[in-house]
């Protein structure tokens, strides 16, 4: 196998991406191990390995005895063209391996673009695409990570799915599996026991009926399955693995830095994000543990940045402290500090000077709307006021660079707003004009738009998308707007977030289209070389489908929605309230001023957000 691969990797770009080999990476003696598990990411190396949450999982699978965990890669088409020519199969970057042989193929799935990567890993591998075509215990073949709050659209090739954080549950699993293969259970026997594990969804144990208006009718469980599968959460990230022993790429990624995660959830509430939502409850790492889980990542790694992470970096309570104890090590050493996803809000001259200690780089705010009210219907509870006075104070400190990221087609979106993105950009700029303390190295400011994508577990899971259309139009009238070209625009392909909302908000009959769409074009589906509107045209029309059912159609209140036999333990008459609250473009306060009964608080053992 290693010869094959070393004749075609001259072949094609970018070859360390195949070969393996990089400091920390685990290996053991195949003797040794009873489980093979393929630790899958459907996309290329560069994002995969930029991914905290799949290093985490790689340590913690890695800590078990008799469990060899490894990591595998969606090639890019160049590299999987040769591996067919040449009949390689997919294999374990760690060993060589082809993965068709290992007991337990995991993959993580954050993007619902995606999906594809799943079949082409999986035809690449030289396995059925479909579970039911498996019939067998090995390889068991389970996704997880966020996009599974509503797995419906990959139900037909996954054999279960992972709800929530993975840490405990893939070990779970992992050690159910393990029993199973001992005393050589049938696939069927091994998902009625995983059923019973908190967290795990087998889309094979449900049953889903329709309506002649082709909205579902009932979903059924079957066997041991659940009426709701609720999702895991780890209760204390302190005690909680954290990979200060990682491994180093030999080749660059895309966020080629030591990232640091403060907490999870996020005390804001903004109605438009899933992840704001599903992370619930707030789960924070003390500042002791975060100064020496830093300093410890960055001793064993040599990395000269360290990036902090969270939905909200700011809300952090002691990131002040923490920005100090870690610049404690970081500034003799030249090592950077930054400081991504900063609220309007909270950005101080005191945060500031510490971000710029060692390297200074661009800032980022994202208003998400232009106008006031669109950021009340949203509840982003930013003010004009708070973004401006933000800008003055990077002004003053020297910063010359903003980035304004704001968000198209929400709901109840006039065109008043969308040119109020224009007018806010425009008021940043003159802010740089008569605050700015360098104005001999002019301003560049960046305004980007991205295009709303209804998501499942938020309060707007239940709106119709814009049309593509529609979309085009409003970016248009936004470019027309634009007053100066000191403001650079761009924007976010509107084809690209159609099927992404129709995959986020479909079911288990986009199964077939997904297959066909693979047939056409292949994997990699998120990258724009090899995204074809007509694979996806032609696929829907082939298999009967109307996209538009999924993406643009607003839902009832009492509709039966493809994932509502799955919990993200926030109550849906929360999500509804909040809806109703955005037509009123009503606020609601976050979390640390006054708790609004969403019922996340409930899946903490102390019955309490931690924050």
């Amino acid at each position: 196998m290693e010869q094959r691969i070393e004749r075609i990797l001259p072949k094609v770009q970018k070859p360390a991406r195949y070969t393996g080999g990089e400091y920390g990476q685990i290996m053991k003696n195949r003797d040794e191990v009873d489980v093979r598990f393929a630790l899958c990411f459907p996309d290329t190396y560069e994002i995969g390995m930029s991914n905290l949450g799949l290093r985490i999982l790689y340590g913690v699978l890695n800590k078990m005895d008799g469990v060899w965990c490894e990591r595998v890669f969606e090639p890019w088409r160049d590299m999987a063209d040769e591996m067919r020519a040449a009949d390689i199969p997919l294999y374990a970057l760690e060993s060589g391996d082809p993965i068709k042989d290992f007991d337990i193929l995991g993959f993580s799935v954050g993007y619902e673009m995606s999906y594809l990567g799943i079949l082409d890993m999986l035809d690449l591998a030289g396995l059925p695409l479909r579970s039911a075509d498996r019939p067998g215990l090995t390889p068991l073949v389970f996704a997880g990570g966020t996009c599974m709050y509503n797995p419906e659209p990959i139900a037909d090739f996954i054999d279960l799915a992972v709800i929530g954080e993975g840490e405990e549950a893939d070990v779970e699993i992992t050690e159910l599996y393990r029993k199973a293969k001992k005393e050589g259970w049938s696939k069927a026997e091994f998902l009625n026991e995983a059923a019973k594990i908190q967290g795990i969804y087998v889309p094979s144990l449900y049953e889903h009926a329709y309506n002649e208006d082709g909205t579902i009718k009932s979903i059924t469980p079957k066997g041991s399955a659940p009426a709701v599968v609720t999702k895991r959460i780890i209760q204390d990230l302190d005690k909680s693995y954290f990979p200060t022993e990682t491994i180093v790429p030999s080749t660059e990624i895309v966020h080629d830095r030591t990232v640091l995660e403060l907490f999870r959830g996020c005390v804001r509430g903004c109605r438009f994000c899933q992840a704001g939502y599903v992370y619930r409850p707030i789960r924070r790492k003390s500042c002791e543990t975060l100064v020496r889980q830093g300093t410890e990542a960055l001793k064993n790694s040599g990395y000269e940045e360290i990036s902090l992470s969270s939905l909200s970096t700011s809300d952090y309570k002691e990131l002040g402290g923490l920005c100090d104890g870690l610049l404690d090590w970081c500034e003799p050493r030249k090592v950077s500090l930054s400081l991504p996803s900063l609220r309007a809000d909270n950005f101080s001259m005191e945060l500031m000077k510490k971000v710029q200690k060692v390297r200074k780089s661009g800032l980022t705010f994202a208003p998400e709307a232009g106008s006031q009210r669109m950021r009340d219907v949203i509840n982003k509870n930013v003010t004009e006021e708070d973004i401006l006075n933000s800008c003055r104070t990077a002004f003053e400190g020297g910063w010359s660079t903003v980035k304004l990221y704001f968000m198209m087609g929400l709901p109840t979106e006039t065109d008043e707003d969308i040119i109020a993105i224009s007018d806010l950009a425009f008021k940043v700029l003159n802010t740089w004009k008569k605050y700015a303390s360098n104005k001999a190295r002019g301003v560049r400011i960046t305004v980007s738009t991205s295009c709303f994508v209804p998501k499942p577990m938020s309060p707007f899971q239940w709106e119709a998308q814009d049309s593509m259309e529609e979309f085009r139009r409003k970016q248009q009238l936004l470019k027309d707007n634009m007053r100066s070209k000191a403001i650079s625009y761009s924007w976010h392909d509107s084809t690209v977030s159609f099927i992404e909302a129709v995959l986020a908000l479909g079911d288990r009959r986009l199964g077939p289209v997904l297959e066909s769409v693979y047939k056409r074009s292949g994997g990699l589906a998120a990258w724009e070389e090899f995204f074809s509107e007509d694979a996806w045209s032609e696929a829907f029309a082939e298999n009967g489908v109307d996209p538009h059912f999924y993406a643009n159609r607003e839902k009832g209140r009492d509709e039966i929605l493809p994932w509502s036999t799955i919990s993200a333990g926030v109550k849906t008459e929360h999500l509804w309230a909040e809806r109703e609250k955005s037509r009123r473009a009503e606020i609601t306060p976050d979390c640390r001023k006054q708790c609004a009964n969403c019922g996340a608080r409930k899946l903490s053992r102390e019955g309490r957000c931690d924050d």
